[in-house]
């Protein structure tokens, strides 16, 4: 097989994992990852398959629910190693003190991938976190007063709005989010290149 056929295969499964995971095909998403896959994000860190049982137990069937808008990745293939880059947008709306709302995370995924039985699959992911906002569904009054009179500021600006709203949904925030431009994104950035030339 080609690197542009690995190439195109891997985007193709970084692509499925957003569909997946919104729609709900739980096998499918498991299939995406290797073997113990790990991922982090905003509030889990842990197996893959543990975040796919944490993401079963709060889906909606009908939306609407949260989505993933999925850029192209920045893939480099190595000999059965490969790593990707991979912008992000999350999205997701909830209600907060009565007023609807919209929520809009941009990020990117740091994703390691290894060939297992023939198959591409992510070995470990990583979501480094860049802005976000909060929309009003419809503008109102109420939007206007909730944002003067709520203090967000202890959530670090890179994912403000999305940690007020998944902390206001019940969960709760890993204290180790990775922020874009931090020391801890560059030590993972150049962690998963060195990974990726020493196999």
């Amino acid at each position: 097989m080609t690197r542009a056929e690995d190439t195109l295969l891997i985007i193709q499964l970084i692509q499925a994992w957003g569909l997946w995971r919104d729609q709900g095909h739980w096998d499918r998403l498991a299939e995406t990852f290797a073997r113990d896959g790990i991922i982090s994000v905003s509030w889990f860190a842990g197996l893959h398959d543990d975040f796919i049982t944490r993401c079963r137990a709060t889906h909606k069937k009908i939306s609407p629910r949260s989505k993933h808008l999925i850029g192209a990745p920045f893939v480099q293939v190595g000999e059965g190693r490969a790593l990707a880059e991979t912008s992000v947008q999350i999205l997701g709306r909830a209600t907060l003190s009565g007023v609807t709302v919209d929520n809009t995370s941009y990020a990117r995924f740091v994703d390691r991938l290894i060939r297992q039985d023939g198959i591409w699959r992510i070995a470990e992911r990583i979501a480094i976190y860049e802005k976000d906002r909060l929309d009003p569904v419809v503008p109102s009054p109420a939007f206007d007063r909730f944002m003067n009179e709520t203090d967000f500021s202890s959530i670090p600006e890179a994912y403000r709005y999305l940690g007020y709203r998944l902390v206001e949904g019940g969960r709760t925030l890993r204290p180790d989010i990775v922020v874009d431009g931090s020391p801890e994104a560059d030590r993972i950035l150049g962690e998963a290149k060195a990974w990726l030339v020493a196999g």
